[in-house]
């Protein structure tokens, strides 16, 4: 991952957030791509380590692909100029001074970016379209159509208030920008409350997330959050934890499902093994465990148990090695010290002058 430089106009030694950025920006933005604007504010400031897209991600607990988008969108409002190499990963990031911005943006950008992991770089391709807020004809037209006109009527009884125009501007963003029918709607809201979140920008970055898995109707999307939740369960089970898994730990439990392959109770066995060995529920550990009996080809737990007869049967073996190697320690005090080796003529010459010194 390349090292990136930071750059910056109007920026003091301390980190100062400046009003056009909360007046004109912050309230229509992701809380997420506020959090990365803010992170590199600080950044800016210094004593900040080195920056790459993988550091920030790891800072605030994102995935890379959060990150770049979090960027793209910041680029698209003009607040920063993004530098980047023939192989399209971010060099340089310049924060431009919002003092000297005069214009007051009313548009929403549609990022989203594609990206392919290679190696330790990330390429990325941004689209470059936007859309602008709907309008209050739109809106009406909308609302004409009787399935969302249903599914308006189930998110308030969801949301539990009236709607608001913001929550107006997303749903018809779901429809129209991402194709989401209305009973894929209906189903977005329904999961996003049932986990006790109500703000249109959590809602809007599960709706992305779904449509870059291509998650586009609500049995798949049923399917998606049913499997992730089981998975989800037998890790907090096993590691003894009553919360929902961070943003990290969801990445981890997604690779050892989508990557290794993994069933629940191998994954449970690793997450067991790691608490015998650690005392706590660390990821990362159990992650080493995981990626090691990929490597092994486990498909059960019988091939578990052969890798650990393996194991077992090879430090057995290492320790009778180094039995043998080491002679038995002597109890007589007397056999302590070297000993000498006779032959037959010293035995012969020994008795001779013995008979001697008697005569």
């Amino acid at each position: 991952m390349s090292k990136i430089s930071l750059h910056a106009e109007g920026i003091s030694d301390v980190t100062i957030v400046p009003n056009t950025f909360i007046d004109q920006f912050m309230p229509s933005a992701n809380g997420s791509y506020v959090k990365v604007y803010l992170y590199l504010l600080r950044c800016f400031s210094g004593n900040c380590p080195e920056v790459t897209i993988s550091s920030i991600a790891d800072r605030l607990e994102n995935t890379e692909k959060d990150i770049i988008r979090a960027l793209s969108y910041w680029e698209k409002l003009n607040l920063l100029i993004l530098t980047r190499n023939p192989g399209k990963e971010i060099t340089a990031i310049n924060l431009v001074d919002l003092n000297q911005i005069q214009k007051e943006y009313t548009i929403v950008p549609d990022i989203e970016p594609v990206a392919e992991e290679v190696a330790v770089s990330i390429q990325t391709e941004i689209k470059p379209s936007i859309h602008k807020s709907y309008s209050a004809e739109k809106i009406s037209e909308f609302t004409n159509n009787d399935g969302i006109k249903w599914a308006m009527h189930i998110v308030e009884i969801y949301l539990d208030r009236p709607l608001k125009p913001m929550d107006l501007q997303l749903i018809l963003y779901l429809y129209e920008e991402l194709h989401f029918s209305a009973e894929l709607i209906m189903y977005l809201f329904e999961y996003c409350v049932s986990k006790g979140k109500k703000n249109a920008s959590y809602i809007e970055a599960v709706a992305l997330t779904w449509a870059e898995e291509g998650i586009d109707t609500e049995e798949k999307a049923k399917v998606a959050t049913t499997t992730h939740n089981d998975h989800f369960n037998t890790v907090n089970k096993a590691f003894g934890l009553n919360r929902a898994p961070g943003q990290i730990e969801r990445q981890y439990i997604t690779k050892w499902v989508e990557v290794f392959c993994f069933s629940d109770e191998i994954i449970a066995e690793a997450c067991n093994r790691t608490i015998l060995r650690t005392q706590k529920p660390d990821f990362k550990y159990t992650d080493k465990i995981l990626e090691t009996w990929f490597k092994k080809n486990v498909k059960s737990h019988t091939d578990i148990t052969k890798l650990d007869e393996e194991f077992n049967k090879g430090n057995k073996t290492s320790e009778t090695m180094k039995i043998a190697a080491v002679p038995k320690p002597s109890n007589n005090k007397f056999n302590q010290f070297p000993q000498r080796t006779y032959s037959a003529q010293d035995y012969a010459d020994i008795e001779r002058k013995l008979l001697n010194k008697n005569l």
